[in-house]
């Protein structure tokens, strides 16, 4: 099928920004119908790049051809609502016809009041605002920059369905891996200044990505054996060839200058600073309820966040909070955290506890602080990570920061970078349990690989909040959905495992008076709940410190088995702890299953299930 024409291109297109190219020869299309994704990592130039394709920014070489009377949408990170006093004025400033029902309808669907004064929204309402007015202004092209930030779940889901149904070109530049799965039908590929293109979806993209770097290993390898070749003839007989031979020598330079140049961009390294372990248990909430005073009023004059909710974390859980904006997420994670008490309920926090916490607003950080200031509060040059003294420019380069940052300010960072720098001052403080909220914001795809990848590896326990659906899928053991109304439920697995597991919400209804409770008992009065047998609860009450003793048993066995000197001094010993190592984990394995089924049955026997 022949290609659509193209609505708006670049040709050729070069930005430079001081001595740093950004990108050159980029050719890029966009027709009517696409649904392209722009991908690439953060400071490659994806945003100048979309900047450029809306206009906004002008090229150092090439050319931007747009069809004469095409109308160019496009969603900024941070939108600017000077000159508009309200949310409606601030849409309605996108129409190119006025259609106020159709103004209406959007700020409706995406639950904005149109009369809010458009410089009291909150970063989420900004971002629905700048979305309602990309989607009024009846573009052929949309080119939208992470739109999916700081919005809850239900609006990516409406925004998802919105641009299934958008018949102009979309290209797109998110995170959000599900959010380009479901839209994504061709990838651009940003790569080190260079643009790679091919017709294949976005969910196709790891596995695109994979072939060419597996290509360029093979190339690299081939040009590795060249300079060996090169290496060996120049050691054998250089000195008498010195003259008439300097340019095989400038040669070599060249080939080892080619294969620097082709080097992939530097990849984050993280790693987090592991304190003593916790006690086994970590949280235990047991039927706690909150409400507030609701200044629009309602029911009893409350809005209540959570109703009867219970739940058990144990060390290692890693635990998702998911729900719209306003729900409720922050108090029950304050709740659990032991930040807040409950109206009713009680909140057990475990023993040896060490937190830290990743604010989303970034609170944490300073404005006027260097990040030299951010790394060492207290002076010095280096950083204790796990134990072990790091230089200050050495742990930098873990997180993609230049050396030559260290005394610039975190005012002047992006929000990328600020991200990457919370990340580094919390990974490097010992913790046992960590409570992220929403820190996959303003993250390249590869960062939030490795991140996944290291939470997955944390020994202690972790609670995340997040509206990203694919990282939670890869990540979460459990997930907390605050549903609104005073409903939470806990549900086993991500995201993907939530939808299938929830039941369809009946509509909410007012709390009910004790006659109504009490018309509800059958006759003949409530049965006794039954318990467990005095043998199984005995057992229970047992298992911890079986459990402990089990852990602790294997932790010495390992640190036995650590000493590199211990096979040849006494290979007997050596197989003993090995066999011992291993009894231990299976026995720790049995204990934790039954405690596990225990614990289960004890649950639905006093339910009364």
């Amino acid at each position: 099928m022949a290609p659509t024409p193209p609505i708006v291109a670049l040709k050729g297109a070069q930005i430079t920004l001081g001595a740093t190219t950004l990108f050159e020869n980029v050719d890029i299309a966009i027709g009517r119908g696409d649904k392209v994704c722009l991908v690439g990592r953060n400071g490659s130039g994806k945003s100048t790049l979309l900047k450029a394709l809306a206009g906004l920014v002008d090229l150092d070489k090439g050319e931007r051809y747009i069809q004469p009377g095409a109308r160019i949408g496009y969603l900024h990170q941070e939108p600017d609502f000077s000159g508009h006093a309200t949310v409606a004025d601030f849409v309605r400033a996108g129409q190119v016809e006025d259609a106020p029902y159709r103004v209406e309808a959007v700020l409706d669907e995406l639950s904005l009041p149109g009369d809010r004064a458009a410089a009291t929204l909150s970063g989420g309402e900004a971002r629905r605002a700048a979305i309602a007015q990309a989607l009024v202004s009846d573009p052929d092209v949309l080119l939208m920059d992470e739109p999916t930030n700081h919005l809850d779940l239900p609006t990516i889901e409406y925004l998802e369905k919105a641009l299934q149904s958008f018949r102009g070109g979309l290209l797109l530049i998110s995170h959000d891996r599900a959010f380009l799965n479901t839209l994504a039908r061709r990838t651009l590929w940003l790569d080190r200044g260079s643009m790679r293109e091919t017709e294949r979806p976005f969910a196709e993209y790891e596995a695109w990505r994979d072939e060419v770097f597996a290509a360029e290993d093979l190339a690299f390898s081939k040009l590795d054996r060249k300079i060996a070749v090169e290496m060996k003839w120049l050691r054998e007989g250089i000195s008498a060839r010195r003259t008439r031979n300097m340019g095989r020598v400038r040669a070599l330079h060249g080939l080892r200058k080619e294969r620097s140049d082709r080097n992939r961009q530097g990849q984050v390294k993280l790693a987090v600073s592991e304190a003593e372990s916790s006690g086994r248990l970590v949280i235990e909430a047991t039927h706690i309820a909150k409400s507030f005073a609701n200044p629009e009023g309602g029911p009893e004059g409350t809005r209540s966040i959570v109703r009867d909710f219970s739940t058990r974390i144990l060390r290692g859980d890693r635990v998702g909070l998911i729900g719209p904006n306003g729900a409720g997420k922050t108090t029950i994670l304050k709740m659990l955290m032991g930040e807040m008490a409950p109206d009713s309920g009680t909140i057990r926090l475990g023993t040896n506890l060490e937190t830290v916490v990743f604010d989303q607003r970034r609170a944490q950080l300073d404005p006027n602080q260097s990040i030299r200031q951010v790394l060492l509060p207290f002076g010095g040059d280096s950083v204790v990570v796990g134990g072990t003294p790091r230089h200050v420019a050495s742990y930098m380069r873990d997180f993609l920061f230049d050396p030559g940052m260290l005394e610039q300010p975190t005012r002047a960072l992006s929000g990328g970078e600020r991200n990457r720098l919370l990340l580094a001052k919390l990974f490097a403080q010992p913790s046992n349990l960590m409570v992220l909220d929403e820190p996959t914001n303003d993250l390249d795809m590869d960062t939030l690989d490795l991140l996944e990848e290291v939470l997955s590896d944390y020994p202690g326990t972790l609670l995340l909040v997040s509206h990203d659906r694919d990282f939670l899928d890869r990540l979460v053991t459990s997930t907390i959905a605050v549903e609104g109304d005073g409903v939470v439920e806990e549900y086993a697995g991500g995201y993907s495992d939530y939808l299938v597991q929830r039941p369809a919400r009946a509509p909410a209804t007012a709390p009910k008076g004790d006659a109504a409770r009490a018309a509800e008992v059958p006759q003949g009065g409530n049965k006794p709940k039954r318990k467990l047998g005095y043998k199984e609860q005995r057992e229970l009450d047992q298992l911890p410190a079986l459990m402990d003793k089990l852990g602790d048993q294997a932790k010495k066995l390992e640190a036995k088995l650590a000493d590199a000197t211990l096979y040849t001094r006494d290979p007997a010993a050596f197989q003993k702890a090995s066999a011992d190592l291993d009894k231990a984990h299976q026995d720790l394995a049995v204990a934790e299953e039954r405690w596990l089924e225990l614990e289960a049955l004890k649950e639905e026997l006093e339910s009364g299930a």
